[in-house]
């Protein structure tokens, strides 16, 4: 049913990208503003269109975007393409009925009545009273006249000017760049609000720019290491910059904890891919927290987040170690490989006389020394390591036990790691 209604919706009403989580991609200055889930589409007036049932509806200060409950697919219905939103009915007939919301909207060349059929415990007053809210500060004209700015600006900046000759063209060449200089001024400094917003324009653009760039790197896999690295530092600026539009409780209110789960799993890729597959959850908690701005999250948010990811088809799991310690990971990361890795630092002549500490591991697989302690007790649980506790901590040896053959305890296999052993002992003597 859901394929069959994309399809013959797909012609009328814009379709919508989402994340790999199922959250929509905004536009540039879209800011998520209210959710409300199990609503149903319908266009009462208009058989040939078929119903969009029981999804997810997102107000944004731009559009109406709906997402199917399999968060596979999704359609928006532009705000500026909204002719009128008529209030809930209030006769006694309506008060036991399912509530509406009804919108007369203009697109593509045709008028149609579209109604909103809100099946979740929602007040439909409240939603009305947003959209109008929304539609009244008209925030997608802010953005047309931006572009037209920047438009008519590098139009002006292709006129051909006049020559800078002789005292008269420096004096006006002086005036020009001091007229343009107070300007930029008076428009960056006028009022807190004014300095606030070009903030949020430079959180935006960053935003789309790091969107960008991730879809760039999946895209080209064969870039060279000089032009990876140039790519990451770049990740990494725009990563501190921040979300554009954070989840809130305000906006998404029951589904709070979910839309954050789905926008955390979004967000924690790029760290996890750079630091190995694997991060602890307090490094996950002030990264997210610091891109979040003043919008923080509490812990317990970040734990209820974290585990609503087994109801998601999402890349990302949270996973605790035995000892407790509770970590974020790619599903496609591979602990045989992290455990080739450090028997193979196990098996160098010097850890073989002086064994692994944390910090050794951890510098090896390149992740944080408390991980890296996990990795190696999990190793040692494998039967791949033996532990040694000493006044100066943990080190790790390799096992030399799996060395000795089972019909003869008093001989060791040839050649083995025994051997190995031995000779670097020795050579340490």
């Amino acid at each position: 049913m859901a394929a069959a209604s994309s399809s013959a919706v797909a012609h009328w009403l814009p379709t919508v990208p989402l994340t790999a989580s199922g959250r929509p991609i905004f536009l540039p200055g879209e800011v998520e503003r209210y959710l409300l889930p199990s609503v149903d589409l319908d266009t009462e007036e208009n058989s040939s269109l078929p119903s969009l049932l029981s999804g997810l509806l997102v107000l944004t200060s731009h559009r109406l975007v709906w997402i199917y409950n399999t968060s596979s697919s999704a359609h928006a219905i532009p705000l500026a393409a909204v002719v009128h939103a008529y209030p809930p009915k209030k006769s006694i007939r309506h008060l036991f009925a399912t509530p509406r919301v009804r919108l007369q909207i203009s697109l593509g060349g045709r008028s149609e009545l579209v109604t909103f059929v809100l099946r979740g415990k929602t007040d439909p007053d409240v939603f009305h009273g947003k959209l109008v809210e929304v539609m009244r500060e008209r925030a997608w004209e802010r953005e047309e006249e931006k572009e037209d700015r920047s438009d008519a600006r590098r139009e002006a900046e292709v006129r051909v000017r006049m020559p800078v000759v002789g005292v008269s063209g420096i004096l006006r060449k002086e005036q020009e760049m001091w007229e343009n200089t107070d300007k930029s001024l008076q428009d960056a400094f006028q009022d807190l609000n004014a300095l606030m917003g070009k903030a949020k324009e430079m959180v935006q653009l960053a935003e789309k720019m790091r969107l960008k760039l991730l879809s760039s790197l999946t895209a080209q896999t064969n870039s060279n290491d000089e032009e990876m690295g140039s790519k990451q530092d770049m990740q990494d600026w725009l990563l501190s910059v921040g979300i554009a539009s954070p989840v809130t409780k305000e906006s998404a209110g029951a589904l709070y904890h979910q839309q954050l789960s789905r926008q955390l799993a979004d967000f924690v890729k790029p760290p996890l891919e750079k630091a190995g597959g694997m991060m602890s959850l307090v490094e996950v908690y002030c990264l997210f927290n610091r891109a979040r701005g003043t919008e923080l999250i509490s812990p317990e948010d970040l734990l209820q987040a974290c585990a609503l990811w087994e109801k998601f088809d999402v890349q990302v799991m949270l996973r605790e170690f035995d000892s407790g310690v509770k970590v974020i990971q790619n599903k496609a990361h591979s602990d045989d490989e992290v455990f080739s890795r450090i028997t193979s630092l196990a098996q160098k002549p010097d850890a073989l006389r002086k064994g692994v500490s944390p910090s050794d591991a951890a510098f090896t697989l390149g992740i944080a020394p408390a991980l890296a302690k996990e990795h190696l007790l999990t190793a040692e649980s494998k039967g791949l390591l033996c532990r040694d506790v000493s006044a100066d901590g943990f080190r790790f040896y390799i096992n030399l036990f799996k060395e000795i053959d089972p019909d003869n305890i008093y001989s060791c296999k040839t050649p083995g790691l025994f051997h190995a052993w031995i000779s670097a002992t020795t050579v340490s003597g």
